[in-house]
């Protein structure tokens, strides 16, 4: 087959409608780097993040003959969207206070923004790796997911301004934590 007009996730799907043995082992071995970084967005802890992504693959293989191919790109964002739901339920399960203010209220941001041209993406995306579970899990949502205050309180079972909250404030904390990279 020419790699002309070859699509993958339309080979893989097709794979699974056939009931081909090899389309478990394609998925996995297609997409499984890229969704352990969508999860690590989440979940730190190694062996969580492990057994996380073990039940969103068992989650994907048990459900994927439900999924609908809509073009170019909605398997991967299929995939993705199981990986964040099973890594925001394993949150939920693990840690009922994850969004809870216990900290004291953390300062706003009056001056500059952070100076972030001399910093690598390593470097950022390790600092929100070190924000506080609740508000990296936010964070994500809103600034990489792109969802909707009212999205991610769904999501979370939070109220909106709870949201709106936890980002301000993970914003605030990244913000001064990428000051502090740059003295």
């Amino acid at each position: 087959m020419s790699l002309f007009g070859y699509n993958k996730e339309q080979h893989i799907i097709s794979l699974f409608s056939k009931g081909d043995a090899l389309a478990m082992d394609k998925l996995y071995d297609e997409y499984a780097d890229y969704l352990a970084k969508v999860c690590s967005r989440y979940i730190q802890n190694q062996d969580d993040l492990h057994d996380v992504l073990q039940e969103a693959f068992i989650r994907i293989f048990t459900k994927i003959y439900t999924f609908e191919y809509r073009g170019k790109g909605s398997l991967k964002a299929w995939l993705t969207r199981v990986v964040i739901n099973e890594s925001l339920h394993f949150l939920r399960d693990n840690n009922s206070n994850i969004f809870v203010d216990n900290d004291v209220d953390l300062p706003d941001i009056t001056d500059d923004e952070p100076d972030i041209d001399s910093l690598s993406i390593t470097q950022i995306t390790d600092t929100i790796l070190k924000l506080p579970p609740g508000y990296r899990a936010v964070f994500n949502l809103f600034a990489i997911e792109g969802k909707s205050h009212k999205e991610i309180a769904e999501l979370l079972n939070i109220k909106p301004d709870t949201s709106a909250s936890q980002f301000h404030k993970a914003r605030n904390m990244l913000a001064r934590m990428l000051k502090e990279q740059n003295i």
